[in-house]
C-alpha cells in the first residue's frame, strides 16, 4: 500500500497547511489584537505607536503571503 502514497508529498501538505491554514490567520489576529486589544490605547485615546507598528506588521505579512500564493499560482504552481 506505500506504493500508492507518497508519504514525502503527504508530509508536505499537512506542514503548509498547517502554516497556511492556521498560521496566517493566527498571525491576522495578533494584528488585530496589537491594534484593538486591551492596553492598545493611550491616555489621549489613540492608539499607541508601537500597536501600531506591530499590526500593520502583521497585515503587510498576510498581505506578502496572499500576494506570493497568488503569483505562486498564475506562475503554474510548481
Amino acid at each position: 500500500m506505500s506504493t500508492f502514497v507518497q508519504w514525502s508529498a503527504l508530509g508536505n501538505i499537512l506542514v503548509f497547511g498547517l502554516i497556511l491554514g492556521a498560521g496566517v490567520p493566527a498571525i491576522y489576529a495578533l494584528g488585530v489584537r496589537a491594534m484593538y486589544g486591551p492596553g492598545a490605547v493611550d491616555a489621549n485615546g489613540e492608539t499607541r505607536v508601537a500597536r501600531k507598528v506591530v499590526g500593520f506588521g502583521c497585515f503587510a505579512l498576510c498581505a506578502v503571503v496572499a500576494i506570493a500564493g497568488i503569483a505562486f499560482i498564475a506562475l503554474g504552481g510548481r
